[in-house]
């Protein structure tokens, strides 16, 4: 389980503000998500499987999910400190975060792809028209780096979540630091 599993909620169930909240259909299937790769990984019994997985699919607040997934998910510091609080606040954008991201990677090598399209056979148009068609090889790269992107969508918004929460984590040691001083 990523340490992340908490922030891909909407709202974060462990907070007193969402504990009361009604469970959505997202947050029962991502309870489900978690609580199968813990069996896969044989950390539960199917017996305990069963159990647990009965009481997300039934469960009517937020709060009823977290005794389900507290033991398999671990716990991640909160990942700011909100200007004008007196504690930590949790970061539940965190996952919406890294998939603006991904999708910003995703734009990027769009555009790539169209540019080293356009550039590459304007110049061999000028320059040898009718000859070695050499621009697919450039072009052939940027789909592949398209095409992987699109692919590993999960892992590469897993990469940035991780990336974004040790940005967060540095930030809060030198408020504490900066605030100790």
């Amino acid at each position: 389980m990523s340490a992340g599993t908490w922030e891909r909620f909407e709202h974060d169930p462990r907070s007193a503000q969402a504990a009361r909240l009604r469970a959505s259909d997202r947050d029962r299937e991502l309870a489900i998500e978690v609580l199968g790769q813990a069996y896969a990984d044989g950390r539960l019994d199917h017996a305990e499987y069963d159990a647990r997985s009965t009481a997300a699919t039934t469960a009517k607040v937020l709060a009823d999910l977290v005794p389900q997934l507290e033991d398999l998910v671990p716990d991640t510091p909160c990942a700011s400190l909100e200007p004008g609080t007196s504690g930590f606040v949790a970061r539940p954008d965190l996952h919406g975060q890294a998939v603006r991201m991904w999708a910003k990677d995703r734009r990027e090598a769009l555009t790539g792809l169209v540019g080293i399209t356009v550039i590459t056979c304007t110049i061999w148009a000028v320059t040898m028209w009718g000859g070695f068609p050499w621009p697919l090889f450039p072009m052939l790269a940027a789909a592949v780096n398209l095409l992987r992107i699109q692919m590993q969508e999960q892992d590469i918004v897993e990469s940035h979540e991780r990336h974004l929460l040790k940005r967060e984590k540095k930030a809060i040691e030198k408020r504490r630091k900066d605030a100790g001083d």
